[in-house]
């Protein structure tokens, strides 16, 4: 096969190989020798250089040549934009071997093997008393928490079931509505005020990951925190639902 020389600098080519089943989209330079093109390809498809065998497909697929001329450049070759570069490996590998990951042993370390070990991550942190095992951060956060459930409380303790309430929950516009539940819940920390609007604004129906709070239909149900509900006097809203 005669070959000659192309000007573009750079070439955008597909990458496969006779050990796996996938395409890798790479750039390269043209400069490159067929010899120096397959050492780079060997971080790509795994297989060592010495033991490849280069072919050139086209865009379309259909077979151009072998990259066989270890001195020539790559950019001598026909290599164009969208064209497939596959890599023939003569290791010995089988095809997908370096794919199932179940073949591959895994090292494991047992948890006290790993709390007696001085260079690793947890042993960093505690040295540098960092995160959970910084005693006084932790303290300070733990009794702001204690802080907050109390207020929580403070504020829930005046909140009745059976109430009618407002909601100003942070980005969203005032609604009305029944306070429908008020306590501690399992989804998420704190206390919760759960609320029943007069039309379909909330997210749930009185139940959150299988866990029944209160009833109503759906998206007609919300929990919200304390201090976002104000109860009073306040009539149910007349959507006029009845005018003509």
């Amino acid at each position: 096969m005669e070959v000659s020389g192309t000007s573009a600098p750079t070439v955008t080519v597909f990458i496969s190989s006779s050990l796996n089943s996938f395409r890798s989209e790479k750039r390269y330079s043209r400069s490159p020798t067929i010899a120096e093109f397959k050492c780079k390809l060997e971080l790509v498809v795994g297989s060592p250089a010495s033991c490849m065998e280069l072919e050139l497909y086209g865009a379309d697929d259909q077979f151009y040549s072998k990259l066989d001329q270890e001195d020539a450049l790559l950019g001598s070759y026909p290599v164009d934009d969208g064209c497939r570069i596959h890599v023939i490996d003569h290791s010995g590998v089988r095809l997908g071997e370096y794919e199932d990951v179940s073949k591959v042993e895994k090292y494991e370390i047992s948890p006290e093997a790993y709390e007696r070990r001085q260079n690793t991550v947890r042993s960093f942190m505690k040295r540098s008393k960092l995160g959970p095992y910084n005693e006084e951060l932790r303290a300070q956060q733990e009794a702001e928490a204690a802080q907050r459930l109390s207020e929580e409380e403070a504020q829930a303790s005046a909140i009745s079931v059976g109430s009618r309430c407002e909601v100003r929950a942070p980005g969203q516009s005032l609604h009305r509505g029944t306070v429908m539940y008020v306590g501690l819940t399992d989804f998420k920390p704190g206390y919760w005020v759960g609320v029943r609007y007069g039309e379909p604004l909330g997210k749930n129906d009185g139940s959150v990951n299988g866990k029944r709070y209160f009833e109503c239909q759906a998206r007609y149900g919300a929990f919200v925190k304390p201090a976002a509900v104000t109860v009073g006097d306040f009539p149910e809203e007349d959507y006029g639902l009845d005018e003509m």
